[in-house]
């Protein structure tokens, strides 16, 4: 089918999306036989496969970002995206244009129709990665999941030679995933197939102890991420969470680097990765006079992740914050209001209500609104339009200006700010 742009690909997806009780109990039944019908994409490719709650995302980007350095072609899957659909499938480190990303995309579309199979949203767009990644013959493949691993539609890769990364696990999605560390943990270790090699942060001692477990269950070689003497001056320019995100991805690439006979990794090589700018993941831009600060954080552990890094990079600034909270989040929202209230007094609320065709929808700001009050704002502007509430901040901010929340309410203020 010819798809002329991405209103009519967000249309034409968008047929896949299920009401949530027809996607529970999740399972991969439907995505493992559409990859039997695509005739198994993503077990001729090499995979780094990625689970965990916090630094997925920077992990998989400084992962693609290192194995380009050393002269390969990468495809990179991220999720959700920020700017595009076409963002969850990069072949070095960008989407592909336009066009291209069109045609392929309708291409597949068309395969998928004939298929016999009625997959969803998200098995559709990570199918459509590994068959795009291995007609495109990149060398290697780094897969971020999307809710957990066990059950998550990038758990497909059967290759004894896949690598699990596993970051930093905390509570989040826990009505799919469970309600106590150790559910979530179980359910992130469902990456880590037999024989894989297993590389993790050092984590408390009941996460580790449990992805050791799995890994022996599997005889998978387990391995913590170390320092190293090259990355030390380096991890010290970034910001305090993602120098774990980048020595866990330096660990991997070294691992790499040994097992498949590629040239090791020099200093000027580590500089060029640890800079690669990551979307929305504290990303700071110049923006009409302030300093905006762009993060994606929707959890206890990355909004205190944040804010450590915040106070890091900014310790006397005056700090103005616009939030938006995904619906499932309104419950938890004081929680992460008491940790942003470390950093200011001045907060705007604001919404969203769709993101890239998908039906998204925000908490409701007047509920965040009281739940900033009662963590001590002093200062609550409730703008449900986010483009308005971006003008009050421009207005209202002397220095530093910070946008957090959901990845929904972030790809609207991203794309307003950098065009």
């Amino acid at each position: 089918m010819q798809i002329r742009n991405f209103k009519q690909a967000h249309e034409l997806l968008g047929q896949f999306i299920m009401p949530r009780q027809e996607t529970a109990p999740y399972n991969l039944n439907r995505m493992k036989k559409l990859m039997e019908y695509l005739n198994d994409p993503q077990d001729k490719l090499k995979i780094i496969h990625i689970a965990g709650t916090s630094g997925k995302t920077s992990t998989a980007y400084y992962l693609a970002s290192l194995l380009q350095q050393c002269g390969f072609k990468v495809g990179l899957t991220v999720s959700p995206p920020i700017n595009e659909v076409s963002d969850r499938a990069q072949v070095d480190l960008v989407p592909l244009p336009k066009e291209e990303y069109l045609l392929l995309l309708g291409q597949f579309l068309d395969i998928v129709n004939g298929s016999g199979q009625s997959p969803s949203y998200f098995e559709v767009l990570n199918a459509f990665s590994f068959w795009l990644f291995y007609k495109k013959r990149v060398d290697y493949a780094v897969i971020e999941v999307g809710v957990g691993g066990l059950l998550d539609c990038t758990n497909v890769v059967s290759s004894t030679d896949k690598i699990c990364v596993i970051t930093d696990i905390g509570f989040d999605h826990t009505k799919l995933l469970g309600k106590t560390i150790h559910e979530i943990t179980l359910q992130k270790a469902g990456i880590i197939q037999p024989i894989n090699f297993v590389f993790m942060n050092a984590q408390n001692d009941e996460v580790t102890d449990l992805i050791k477990d799995s890994c022996l269950k599997k005889n998978a070689s387990f391995h913590i991420a170390k320092s190293d003497r090259l990355t030390d001056d380096i991890i010290t320019t970034l910001p305090l969470f993602q120098s774990r995100n980048f020595q866990l991805a330096v660990t991997v690439i070294n691992y790499v680097i040994n097992r498949d006979n590629i040239s090791g990794l020099t200093m000027g090589m580590l500089k060029l990765a640890s800079s690669t700018n990551i979307p929305a993941r504290m990303e700071i831009v110049s923006f009409r006079g302030i300093k905006l600060i762009l993060d994606g954080s929707h959890n206890n552990q990355k909004i205190g992740a944040l804010v450590e890094s915040v106070r890091q990079r900014f310790p006397d600034e005056s700090i103005t914050i616009l939030v938006a909270f995904g619906y499932g989040k309104q419950s938890s929202s004081l929680a992460k209001l008491r940790l942003l209230r470390t950093l200011s007094s001045k907060i705007i609320i604001s919404s969203f209500d769709d993101f890239l065709g998908t039906p998204k929808h925000s908490a409701n700001p007047q509920i965040v609104a009281e739940h900033a009050k009662e963590a001590g704002f002093t200062s609550v502007i409730v703008e449900p339009d986010s483009l308005k509430a971006l003008k009050i901040l421009e207005e209202t901010t002397r220095n530093v200006g910070l946008v957090t929340g959901s990845f929904y309410i972030l790809g609207k203020i991203r794309l307003a700010v950098l065009i």
